[in-house]
């Protein structure tokens, strides 16, 4: 009877382990599909949620002062949005074309002058001199020098033009994502509560709700305490700039900002940008004199605007904020560099609070117990 009994009960595991992985398959399967429908909105989507998380406290004042009215708080909110960031940044990267536009053209007419070096650049260690021999040679004759590396000119030229059309590209996912975080923010009681549920699903019913917290707070403490101070920082440089009508602001523009997200003094962008002025403007003293305290005070703002956008610290290092920054960039554009920065700090954060919680059970407690 057992010999009988053997190669059925041999059949069945067979079948129930074959079952198993038709039903793994067509899940997986399912699972592939659905990623590849939505991995080209994916950015958009991420950046989408995480404007929602950030401004949703925003949007419930909104919502309190006009009866209660989710809708009609939500796209007011995203109307003010797209009119004070959306387009001035616009006109930043627009500024940023027009000038490499303008340097190209230069460059190719052969109408570009640039001054000779300082003698005190060739005393500089180990580069001082091979810098001073290709800047006396830019300046004296301009033509050779583009000719001798024309094919490193043009690869730089392909990579300029690759980022100002990922910048466009961003842009555009910037506006779509605030319309789909206005959305969001609409539904957003019954998503915080789809959000608990799912991490509960996850993990369990005591790490679940501890988990949303956790994602909840590192989102805002980055997107605001960093990455919207970084930008307002920079859009505030930028917009004086442009008023002051110094020339490339928007390569200013880029540079305060990935300044700003690395925790570095903006000032460091606002003074060569109020030295140039100061050289080549034709605004008068007295409006120099305005430029330069508005650009000192833009450069310093951060120390500012932290108090109002942050009530506490961000948990994060700061070298982990910008490696997500910049891997973010390098990967997907202006939009991917805050991506990049949000989402990494939320990695780092949630494997320390499982870290910090050990094998024998949870050792911490508040927003950093899971």
């Amino acid at each position: 009877m057992e010999i009988n009994d053997t190669p059925l009960a041999e059949k069945r595991l067979v079948a129930r382990f074959l079952d198993m992985f038709i039903k793994f398959g067509l899940i997986l399967a399912l699972a592939s599909f659905c990623f590849t429908v939505i991995s080209p909105f994916m950015n958009m989507l991420l950046w989408a949620l995480i404007l929602a998380v950030t401004l949703y406290p925003l949007h419930q004042r909104f919502a309190a002062r006009m009866g209660n009215k989710q809708g009609w708080a939500a796209t007011l909110l995203v109307l003010l949005g797209v009119l004070l960031i959306v387009v001035p940044t616009i006109a930043m990267i627009s500024s940023l074309g027009d000038s490499v536009s303008a340097l190209i053209t230069k460059v190719t007419s052969d109408s570009l002058v640039i001054p000779q070096p300082s003698n005190r650049l060739a005393a500089i260690p180990i580069v001082g001199e091979k810098i001073y021999v290709v800047w006396m040679k830019a300046a004296t004759d301009l033509p050779a020098l583009v000719k001798s590396y024309g094919p490193q000119l043009g690869d730089i030229t392909r990579q300029v033009i690759t980022i100002l059309a990922s910048m466009s590209g961003g842009l555009i996912g910037f506006v779509f994502s605030f319309i789909v975080a206005g959305i969001m923010m609409a539904w957003g009681a019954s998503g915080a509560a789809s959000a608990t549920n799912i991490a509960t699903r996850i993990t369990d019913e005591r790490k679940g709700p501890a988990l949303t917290k956790l994602c909840t707070n590192t989102i805002r403490a980055v997107a605001m305490g960093v990455i919207g101070v970084a930008f307002i920082q920079a859009l505030l440089a930028g917009i004086v700039m442009a008023f002051a009508g110094i020339p490339a602001v928007g390569i200013f523009f880029v540079l305060a900002l990935i300044l700003g997200i690395a925790q570095v003094p903006v000032i460091l962008v606002t003074a060569p940008a109020i030295a140039i002025m100061w050289m080549t403007g034709d605004n008068g003293t007295v409006l120099n004199i305005i430029f330069t305290v508005l650009l000192i005070i833009a450069g310093m703002a951060d120390n500012v605007l932290k108090p109002l956008l942050l009530g506490r610290g961000v948990d994060v290092p700061m070298p982990v904020v910008l490696l997500g920054a910049l891997g973010g960039m390098a990967t997907n554009g202006i939009l991917g560099m805050f991506i990049g920065a949000t989402l990494l700090s939320i990695g780092y954060r949630i494997f320390m609070a499982w870290v910090k919680e050990g094998p024998s059970g949870p050792t911490l407690s508040g927003q950093d117990a899971l």
